[in-house]
């Protein structure tokens, strides 16, 4: 194992330091290991909290701004935060009008960002939650019952937080983020393994000419494994999955992702399949994403996710973010 670190027990503490060195319009909370705004919760504002494991990155610490999340909980290494913690995120953004809970769909992160949601209910803070799950892969897997949440969170987080910087109040800010989960659906290929710090080798193997069509972003087991093939393949493959589960027409929002160790190089030319696939089904893309939001530590692949938004939606898809990851119109 090779990896830029000092120790593997400390993997998450010190890039919290890093974060914190790095942003300054952060504030990080190392105790409870909580990432939230600088200058505490804009009164009268809906907070919105997102957290899971880390190895994801840039999600969720690297989306707490302007126009996105107003906290993060950071677990160990694909690992959900544990109630305490998400309950400090909880209250670091709470501004008097509620805090919204957006949660991927693995069991460890429902049940302890529901506990936090009881503790935050008993402090008098209201929480309403979303739980996201986009992944049409596969229904049930290692972690989950049901689909799994993936890159739709991506979305969530920026239209509910653009919504809640607008004025929106919890409910219609919930309603927000429900919408956006069911209008997206996402797949994933994996060209390669992944390695958590902690156990020093590959989560599981995949041959030199082998590929994981449909995986989880902690290196779950996808719909089948196959032998590797051109991006153009690849991306049909993906593209037919999304199309199967939710027919795509009109005009779309894609996010061609990186899993955390593809070049950007390769992620467009995935990208252009993607959109000669959408072109060739009559589809047209109002507005896209490439490079890495939603990762798997060192994991080559990619995957792909597409929202068929409304107008209402893609006018908070456009409004002003500044996050260290995701940023414009400010």
């Amino acid at each position: 194992m090779k990896k830029l670190i000092n120790a593997p027990e400390n993997v998450v503490i010190e890039a919290l330091r890093g974060m914190a060195a790095a942003h300054p319009d952060l504030a990080v909370d190392h105790e409870n290991r909580v990432i939230s705004r600088a200058g505490g919760p804009t009164q009268g504002k809906v907070g919105v909290v997102s957290g899971g494991g880390s190895g994801h990155e840039p999600l969720h610490g690297g989306f707490v701004g302007y126009g996105m999340l107003d906290a993060a909980a950071p677990g160990e290494i694909f690992t959900s935060p544990v109630p305490d913690q998400i309950l400090a995120a909880t209250t670091a953004a709470n501004g008097g009008a509620g805090v919204l809970h957006l949660v991927k769909n693995y069991t460890g992160d429902v049940l302890n960002f529901r506990m936090a949601a009881e503790l935050a209910e008993d402090e008098d803070i209201e929480v309403a939650t979303v739980v996201i799950n986009d992944d049409v892969a596969v229904e049930d897997s290692t972690y989950t019952a049901g689909r799994r949440g993936v890159g739709a969170t991506v979305f969530a987080e920026k239209l509910a937080g653009a919504a809640a910087e607008g004025g929106a109040d919890l409910a219609e800010v919930a309603r927000v983020a429900a919408e956006v989960n069911d209008r997206t659906r996402s797949f994933g290929v994996a060209l390669t393994p992944c390695t958590v710090p902690t156990a020093g080798q590959p989560g599981f193997e995949l041959g030199e000419d082998e590929v994981e069509l449909g995986i989880g972003i902690h290196g779950e087991p996808g719909r089948t494994r196959g032998k590797l093939a051109p991006a153009s393949e690849l991306v049909a493959r993906a593209m037919d999955a999304v199309h199967a589960d939710m027919p795509l027409s009109g005009s779309v929002v894609v996010m061609l992702n990186g899993m955390g160790a593809t070049p950007l190089v390769e992620l467009y030319v995935a990208y252009a399949e993607v959109a000669s696939w959408l072109e060739g089904h009559g589809v047209t893309v109002a507005r896209n994403l490439v490079g890495n939001y939603i990762t798997s530590l060192d994991m080559a692949g990619f995957s792909v996710t597409v929202g068929m938004f409304t107008d209402e939606l893609l006018q908070l898809w456009d409004a002003p973010v500044q996050t260290p990851a995701l940023r414009w119109g400010r």
